[in-house]
């Protein structure tokens, strides 16, 4: 078994920069772990960008603004410390290259990490850790405040979100674990350089390798064909388009054309509301309104996802935007960065289409008088 070194870091601290440095010069290690995957590794180093944002639009919009947005916080942190984030990190793999030592990535692919992310959090979860990123934006906490415990930090962190505390730390932990152990069969000094939540966890599953969960669980991606969300936004789908079926055949058409133009006006209004509040192009609000009733009645496809496409065509961001967008100095910055604004057109026109699906159903049922019970139970 190697010796195995443990640098506990906060990720904007100069503190934390000068001891990585420091323990890898006395220790002279074999090998260096930095706490990276390949893609954050080639972003820090290579400052390579793969994320395409005609693939994003199709995907998960509120995932892509929630990294985003926490890279932004991150940085920020950064500023007032004068540290740029991920400074440590490139500092160790400099350090590991001049004395010759391997550098080893063993931390979980970031991409992973966030689709168990999204896919372990409840509803409700998502939006208490929504809700917090939100006024993160606006806190005037001071940074030592935010950075100085990061023992009270990780547990408040678990109580706005267990499940996410559970992918983004215990995970985490337990795969970087696994690959320092499978080094330690070739290496005989280890210098491991993660942030200070994990230090703790890292060196609890050391001591005890057996606790670790079999690494084919901690990589695993549901790609079931069933979905809750999608099976609710059929059901849905099936009771309005119940609803409207029972209007034209009990109601007549009079009633049914009146009641569609209530649900057309109202999806489209909120959508396009939500398209306006991101100051979207005139023709992407237009087809946020256009475009809801229908989309509303597929869950297939999203409103967002129809004018966050048109807003792409009108913007037209270029590579440097979708590069920017985690290197942003001010909310100013980040607000006038086209790939975000894209992105954010896409986020908010989706949620006024939830809410005039809902509100424009209410509105519906109210209308005509409908008790929703006669179209559930016949």
């Amino acid at each position: 078994m190697a010796e195995v070194y443990i640098v506990g870091t906060a990720h904007v601290l100069k503190e934390s920069v000068e001891e990585v440095s420091r323990v890898i010069e006395e220790v002279k290690p074999d090998a260096v772990a930095v706490e990276l995957c390949h893609r954050r590794y080639n972003a820090l180093i290579n400052n390579v960008q793969s994320v395409s944002l005609s693939e994003v639009l199709k995907g998960n919009v509120f995932l892509t603004l929630l990294q985003i947005v926490l890279a932004y916080f991150q940085r920020k942190i950064g500023e007032e410390t004068g540290v740029k984030p991920g400074e440590e990190m490139l500092t160790a793999i400099k350090k590991a290259r001049e004395i010759g030592s391997d550098v080893l990535l063993i931390d979980r692919d970031i991409g992973i990490t966030f689709q168990r992310l999204w896919q372990k959090m409840s509803f409700f979860e998502k939006l208490k850790f929504g809700w917090h990123i939100l006024k993160g934006f606006f806190s005037k906490e001071e940074v030592e405040d935010v950075i100085g415990n990061v023992d009270s930090l990780v547990e408040e962190f678990r109580k706005i979100s267990p499940k996410a505390g559970e992918v983004l730390i215990d995970e985490r932990d337990a795969y970087m674990a696994y690959n320092i152990i499978k080094a330690s069969e070739n290496y005989n000094k280890i210098v491991v350089v993660v942030g200070a939540g994990h230090k703790k966890g890292i060196e609890s599953y050391l001591r005890n390798p057996a606790k670790i969960p079999p690494i084919e669980k901690l990589l695993e991606v549901k790609k079931s064909k069933f979905s809750l969300s999608k099976t609710f936004g059929w059901i849905l789908s099936a009771l309005i388009v119940g609803t409207f079926a029972y209007i034209l055949t009990k109601l007549g058409s009079e009633m049914a054309f009146k009641a569609f133009m209530y649900w057309f006006l109202i999806n489209g209004t909120l959508s396009a509301l939500g398209a306006t509040l991101a100051l979207a192009h005139p023709l992407s609000i237009l087809v946020a309104f256009l475009c809801a009733w229908l989309t509303s009645i597929n869950p297939l496809i999203a409103a967002g996802w129809v004018s966050g496409y048109v807003e792409l065509k009108m913007r037209k961001p270029s590579v440097e935007d979708l590069i920017s967008l985690t290197n942003a100095s001010s909310l100013r910055e980040l607000w006038r960065n086209k790939a975000f604004r894209v992105l954010l057109v896409a986020a908010l026109t989706n949620i006024g289409s939830i809410i005039g699906t809902i509100y424009g159903a209410y509105v519906v049922l109210q209308m005509t008088g409908i008790d929703i019970r006669k179209l559930l139970i016949p």
